[in-house]
């Protein structure tokens, strides 16, 4: 079986990255911090969208500082405990290399941790994964890598992540310096290529270097050469268009069949559309006349959508979509444009920074509903606003939450007001484990203390007094009386 070419051809160095020579400095100078004992920050962020090499990157670094590395990856299970395992106990003791050869990390041996797509754990699958990953962090070491696609996702949970790293922003390579790499491929593979048909195929990959090599090596099988007529086959992959190429074409080029179009090629559904136009409507027409009929054509829009939304019939879409674009736009009579910067919904801004949040304390009210034999409802609305005064000024019940309840570091956070990493939720879950651990020993002397009592023929059998006033439910049918709740 062949290898894959994206392997393959994976850099080997980091000088072999391509279109990131000031990241790539970034990295190896945090590399080299290294040198001279544990740094200040002892973890390095790669940040940049999928397909331009952050992984590579960090593969690349390993092989320049003569580095091991342990990866995990979304594939992995990456609980609180998988992480400790792997990650945290690589980070703080020796192994055998790939050349098994044993040498100490303080005679140059050292492994490099890579934590790919950190900013995705996904609930139980993930279930404590961000407390182990600012302890990582904080105490390892071993050098770390974090890779990420959204740091802003990841950074508003921990301030650790924000505070203790080194963050290095990788930018979309052009089209030029793919199409380079591209040659140097088809060279090695024997595949005569000319410079049209690699730019074609550079060009089709929106700066994605990993799709521009599979395309080449599909392009390339079962041939020697290539022309511009073998990159026709190629699909133009979709590149989103967003909500400000529709603002722009409605509010500042006056083109309503291209604003239209645009809402069409954008990856945004029309009860999204509809808060941005109405979020920079105001701003964009300032004369009364124009914002009055702008709006009368965004009202019958929402018509529309609440029609959809009454009947589930998802054709009056595009009466939607027309009327909140090219309606709005031929809206304007007067030749006046706003030069103020197009703004993001504000709706859509604290729904998205309060998600977690939200996600968060559903998790919160269902656990605590649990535990008192209640409904999720009666906790959020009753019972988890004086819960979370008394537990952010008694450490007692705070730690019967954690103990007993089973609260997470991100629930007790939500609950008492503090990030995961603060000294207060630490402080909770060291003293609720300590006596989780010292609560089993003396479980078991309590049960070796209690003698146990005689038994046989020539015993008579005491009869227990709160036992012997209770009546006995009466069998029905010949069956087994029914446990009830009080029996477990």
């Amino acid at each position: 079986m062949t290898e894959d070419w994206t392997e393959k051809y994976r850099p080997k160095k980091l000088s072999e990255v391509i279109g990131n020579p000031t990241p790539m400095k970034e990295l190896k100078e945090w590399a080299e911090s290294w040198t001279d004992g544990i740094p200040d920050k002892r973890a390095a962020v790669l940040i940049g969208s999928p397909g331009i090499g952050k992984t590579s990157s960090a593969i690349a670094l390993a092989n320049d500082m003569q580095w091991d590395v342990v990866e995990m990856n979304a594939s992995d299970q990456r609980t609180a405990a998988a992480i400790e395992d792997v990650a945290l106990r690589a980070s703080h003791f020796n192994s055998l290399g790939k050349d098994e050869e044993y040498k100490k990390s303080a005679e140059g041996r050292k492994k490099l941790i890579v934590l790919d797509e950190a900013d995705n754990l996904f609930g139980n699958a993930d279930r404590g994964a961000l407390p182990a990953i600012n302890e990582l962090i904080k105490t390892t070491k071993q050098p770390v890598v974090l890779i990420v696609n959204d740091f802003y996702a990841l950074s508003k949970k921990s301030s650790a992540v924000k505070a203790d790293t080194v963050q290095i922003t990788l930018r979309k390579p052009v089209a030029r310096s793919i199409a380079g790499a591209l040659k140097k491929i088809a060279d090695s593979e024997g595949v005569a290529a000319g410079d049209a048909v690699l730019m074609k195929i550079a060009e089709n990959s929106n700066g994605d270097m990993r799709a521009a090599v599979r395309d080449l090596e599909a392009l390339s099988h079962g041939k020697d050469s290539l022309d511009i007529s073998s990159a026709e086959v190629l699909q133009e992959r979709a590149v989103r268009k967003d909500m400000y190429t529709v603002l722009d074409k409605m509010f500042r080029k006056n083109d309503p069949f291209g604003a239209r179009t645009a809402l069409y090629d954008a990856d945004v559904d029309p009860e999204t559309a509809i808060l941005w136009i109405d979020e920079n409507l105001p701003y964009e027409y300032a004369e009364h006349g124009d914002l009055v009929r702008g709006y009368e054509k965004l009202s019958k829009a929402d018509v529309f959508l609440g029609r959809v939304s009454k009947r589930q019939y998802y054709g009056l879409w595009s009466y939607a979509g027309e009327m909140m674009t090219a309606g709005v736009a031929v809206a304007k009579m007067s030749s006046r444009t706003s030069s103020e910067r197009l703004r993001f919904p504000m709706y859509l801004m604290k729904m998205s920074r309060s998600k977690s949040m939200r996600t968060v304390k559903s998790s919160l009210c269902y656990k605590i509903a649990c535990y008192l034999h209640t409904s999720t409802k009666r906790v959020g609305t009753d019972i988890l606003g004086p819960l979370k005064e008394i537990a952010a000024n008694d450490p007692e019940i705070r730690v019967m939450l954690v103990k007993n309840v089973g609260l997470e570091p991100e629930e007790l956070g939500f609950l008492i007001d503090s990030k995961i990493d603060s000294k207060i939720v630490k402080e909770t879950f060291r003293i609720a484990s300590q006596r989780e651990m010292s609560d089993r020993p003396e479980a078991g002397l309590r049960a070796e203390a209690v003698p146990e009592k005689p038994s046989g023929p020539g015993v008579p059998a005491k009869e227990d007094p709160q036992i012997k006033n209770e009546k006995p439910v009466p069998d029905v049918a010949g069956k087994k009386p029914q446990s009830n709740l009080f029996d477990f």
